[in-house]
């Protein structure tokens, strides 16, 4: 037997940090290095096959809200966040002030929403001569908030099949609700 799911996941964190790049080659497999900021928001989504424990099958639809890294005036508005069911907090793990930025994004998360599951991403993972942030920084970030971190590369796919699907099982329904992650 197969279930259909709807899950709203959004994608956070500063401008540059590459964002639309993970959503593109995780939708579409592709990567592209020119930069556009993204203005507002852009919804992509995806279908993700996921198999419970007892055999059901469960399709997946994650819509993927690419949500503007630019803060100023440092607010998102509000309805960005109706309905979110999952998060993904990004990084650029050569720019040291996106990680410091990190803090920002999920108070602004907490005030928006009650509880959904949060994965941390350092992303431009294949930068390895250019990495301002530790693997240890960011584990130690995502355990504050009981949540996962990974590495990843837009660029060479490293991680990003890894990182949404992990996402989409902590969406998956279970027999009981979660533990507050603040």
């Amino acid at each position: 037997m197969e279930r259909k799911i709807i899950k709203k996941v959004c994608m956070l964190g500063d401008s540059g940090v590459g964002k639309t790049s993970l959503i593109k080659r995780f939708v579409f497999d592709v990567f592209d290095d020119q930069y556009i900021e993204t203005i507002g928001t852009k919804i992509t989504k995806k279908e993700v096959m996921l198999t419970q424990q007892g055999g059901e099958d469960i399709r997946m639809v994650l819509m993927i809200w690419d949500i503007l890294g630019h803060k100023s005036p440092k607010r998102v508005p509000a309805s960005y966040y109706v309905g979110v069911e999952g998060v993904m907090v990004v990084c650029d793990t050569t720019r040291r002030e996106t990680f410091d930025e990190l803090d920002y994004w999920v108070e602004t998360l907490m005030v928006m929403t009650q509880y959904v599951p949060i994965v941390f991403i350092g992303n431009k993972a294949d930068l390895v001569s250019e990495q301002k942030v530790t693997e240890r920084e960011l584990a130690a970030l995502a355990s504050r908030f009981n949540a996962h971190y990974f590495y990843t590369s837009a660029k060479t796919g490293q991680g990003i099949e890894e990182t949404f699907r992990h996402l989409a099982v902590h969406l998956a329904p279970k027999d009981s609700p979660p533990e507050k992650w603040w």
